[in-house]
């Protein structure tokens, strides 16, 4: 088969966990490059921005808990 270069190639949207797992890595700032181009041309933006909330909220009780154990001690 001769590759043509005006077919579009489906890609499957990325899965709500796919994008929590991308959210979870740019947390800590460690991202392939070629993870990072997937993730860029795959993910929902919808499902980003509810997992990029989710995330923040996760961080900021982590956060919480963290300071209230310092104090109690």
């Amino acid at each position: 088969m001769e590759d043509q270069p005006h077919q579009q190639v489906h890609k499957r949207p990325a899965s709500f966990l796919a994008t929590m797992k991308a959210v979870f890595w740019s947390f800590f700032g460690v991202r392939k490059r070629r993870d990072y181009e997937q993730d860029a041309a795959n993910l929902n933006p919808v499902h980003l921005i509810i997992a990029g909330l989710i995330g923040a909220a996760i961080f900021i009780g982590v956060l919480v808990l963290v300071v209230r154990f310092a104090v109690s001690q």
